[in-house]
């Protein structure tokens, strides 16, 4: 059971210009990810239009990106949405028969359930697989509150319950506080697009899982912070904050910008997103054409 720490993006989900998935542009992208220096990738996050797709792309999407991660190296995180209990048993079971290295679990919020429900959901998911489970807190793009609490006793009562992708905020305390009460045990991601990258791995966390677009980008970051140059980590996450300040201002708006610099970048073919999705206009376009050319020249990106 390998060790997941690091940087490990949430996948885009390429689609043609018809919108159908390009399973040709899934795979160059979890390539280029995995032989880019990525600790893992991340299958259905919810920069991932996960909620877009139908089961049966869902399940050619997990066997495409599972194939190429071991061919090219690499660690596999699939990620569990589904509301109904049942349903996401099967989904988990499914992916572990897949052969993903870990299953990200995102806790059903739907009209919105209560505490026990929501446990009870999480452990019953856990607790149908080998594999290690992150579990995800979401609360900005669910609605749905989990007390730290509810978390401990998700790890002590689920022992591959290992890891915990938390994206509240203000993420920090939370991060804190779920250290404090398991003495330090708890491996923990950063969500949010890494905007508090370096405060939450101050407080302990191991990792972030932000888009895969500026991949380069993060694993700078990170690879100066875990070697010791803090200061160069700060420096080279301040010159991304206003990138991510322009293209995150809604979920949809950043898998739109996600995806363009994806293209600008040779990895994908299109930007396209299946609809309902982001409309643009002349002076975001702008900016963002002038902070992607700042992104570009920084680390040499040929777009």
């Amino acid at each position: 059971m390998r060790e997941i720490k690091g940087i490990c993006p949430i996948i885009a989900t390429p689609f043609t210009e018809a919108g159908e998935v390009d399973y040709e542009d899934l795979a160059n992208l979890v390539k280029t990810l995995c032989l880019g220096g990525c600790h893992a990738v991340t299958l259905f996050g919810i920069a991932g239009e996960y909620y877009k797709l139908t089961d049966e792309e869902r399940r050619k999407m997990a066997e495409v990106t599972v194939k190429t991660a071991r061919e090219a190296g690499g660690t596999t995180i699939l990620s569990v949405t589904d509301h109904a209990t049942e349903n996401a048993v099967k989904q988990a079971k499914l992916y572990e028969s897949i052969g993903a290295d870990c299953l990200m679990l995102l806790p059903p919020f739907f009209l919105k359930p209560g505490a026990g429900e929501l446990y009870a959901h999480m452990k019953a998911v856990a607790q149908t697989v080998n594999i290690p489970v992150m579990a995800q807190y979401a609360p900005e793009q669910t609605g749905v509150a989990i007390q730290p609490e509810t978390f401990v006793r998700l790890e002590k009562e689920c022992p591959n319950v290992m890891y915990y992708k938390i994206e509240c905020k203000p993420a920090g305390p939370y991060v804190s506080k779920l250290m404090e009460l398991t003495d330090g045990r708890m491996q923990i991601f950063v969500g949010n697009a890494g905007f508090q990258l370096i405060e939450c791995m101050d407080r302990g966390a191991v990792g972030a899982m932000p888009g895969c677009s500026m991949y380069d980008v993060y694993l700078d970051i990170y690879n100066r912070y875990v070697s010791g140059d803090r200061t160069g980590a700060l420096d080279a996450h301040n010159r991304l904050l206003p990138m991510l300040n322009h293209i995150r201002q809604n979920v949809e708006q950043i898998i739109s910008f996600e995806k363009r610099i994806l293209q600008k970048r040779g990895i994908i073919k299109t930007a396209y997103c299946r609809k309902p999705s982001y409309a643009t206009d002349a002076y975001f376009d702008r900016l963002f054409e002038e902070f992607c050319g700042e992104m570009a020249a920084r680390y040499g990106w040929e777009v």
